[in-house]
């Protein structure tokens, strides 16, 4: 492979010219001597201010520390390894803290610490692994010693951990900014979706009705005499998770699952009815007529002037729901539900133009909260891209003479 001027194959892959390779060991220190292993049950009798790291987060918190300043995480033995697409396989901890005996300390002295751990955060180091059984892998500290690591010039270290710190900020700050979303919309929907809170200009009193008195409960279904060359889109429970079509597989009745039989048409609500519990529901807003759902959902259709799709749909993720499947699940050696449960669910129904009202204000917040998720998913993609280009020199920071670029 042809490698462009300024720069040089390694045993790491292609690297600036001004950069070097070092083995863990030589370029930072281990101080695994610091590390403290004790038994939950007596950290349950030390209760206090300082945390107790593993090699994944903080495990609880304890009343003394042995660890003081900024030092990088690394684990020792686990199943996180295989997940280093998805998960950090690595630890940035300042301050006092306490680590326990599966992961590792390492300490930047002539090296970064924070180049440590932005090189090996999402580094398949697979192959350097001994195993401990089944999916159980191990880093034993003179394995970790003999890892090369990429190492450009100090000022350049610190340059690129400081632009994916910043970008990680940012995205610690959307989750943060999402988890408060959500909250509040709970809370909304608490408030909402049972009348205790009212939107301006609605009076009528409410009334408590039995579901199947105002829906329509698998109004259709794929009969025996369908065409047998019937071509349909299919949605699995498994293409469903909280409202989200996941996905959904093209059938033909001849040879489609035998579960593959309830009609559907748009604004429909499907009710999971296999562990409702997970909220594996869906408002329906597919285009055609050729879509079809598995009898594993309760199909609800609303009735024009009486119920609303999008109220009802969000009445199915509400405490008033909720509490009743849990009810009917409790006891149950599988669990599930039917559609005669469904039916059987007590609602609070305002009038038509209240549900249409407060399925708006709802709708509008799961907007902004959708406008965050994908802002975040960008952020998530753009520090991936980063780390991809400045830990491996492609995109530099610094130029060679050690002026900021």
């Amino acid at each position: 492979m042809e490698v462009r001027p300024g720069y040089k194959q390694s045993e790491v892959g292609v690297l600036p010219n001004e950069w070097g390779v070092e083995a863990v060991g030589d370029a930072f220190e281990i101080r695994n001597q610091l590390r403290l292993p004790i038994s939950q049950m007596v950290r349950e009798r030390m209760t206090g201010q300082y945390p107790y790291y593993g090699p994944t987060g903080v495990q609880g918190w304890i009343n003394e520390y042995r660890v003081e300043g900024e030092h990088a995480l690394i684990g020792e033995d686990g199943d996180h390894f295989l997940k280093w697409r998805d998960q950090s396989m690595t630890l940035l901890v300042t301050g006092r803290f306490n680590v326990n005996n599966h992961a590792h300390i390492v300490k930047g002295t002539k090296n970064y610490t924070p180049w440590f751990y932005w090189f090996f955060a999402n580094r398949d180091i697979s192959s350097y692994l001994t195993r401990q059984g089944a999916g159980r892998y191990k880093l034993t500290k003179s394995t970790l010693q003999t890892l090369p690591c990429a190492l450009p010039p100090l000022p350049e270290q610190r340059a690129i951990a400081a632009a994916l710190s910043d970008v990680d900020a940012l995205l610690q700050g959307l989750d943060r900014l999402i988890a408060k979303k959500h909250d509040l919309k709970q809370a909304a929907m608490q408030q909402l979706l049972t009348g205790q809170t009212r939107l301006p200009g609605f009076r009528e009193e409410w009334q408590v009705k039995r579901l199947g008195d105002c829906v329509d409960i698998d109004p259709e279904s794929l009969g025996s005499d369908t065409r047998l060359d019937f071509v349909f889109n299919y949605i699995a429970l498994e293409d469903v998770d909280q409202g989200i079509l996941r996905g959904f597989s093209e059938q033909v009745f001849a040879v489609a699952p035998s579960r593959a039989r309830r009609k559907l048409k748009p604004n429909d609500v499907l009710v999971s009815t296999v562990r409702p519990n997970l909220q594996s529901h869906l408002l329906f807003n597919g285009n055609n007529d050729n879509w079809v759902c598995s009898t594993g959902f309760c199909v609800i259709r609303c009735r024009d002037g009486v119920s609303y799709p999008a109220y009802v749909f969000s009445q199915m993720f509400g405490a008033v729901v909720t509490k009743q499947i849990d009810a009917l699940l409790t006891g149950s050696n599988y669990p599930a539900i039917n559609s005669g449960d469904v039916r059987n669910l007590a609602i609070p129904f305002p009038h038509i133009e209240e549900q249409i009202a407060i399925s708006a204000v709802l709708s509008d917040m799961d907007a902004e909260l959708l406008s965050i998720e994908t802002r975040r998913d960008k952020t998530l993609a753009l520090k991936l891209g980063m780390m991809q280009e400045l830990l491996t020199g492609r995109t530099r920071l610094v130029d060679p003479q050690g002026v900021t670029a």
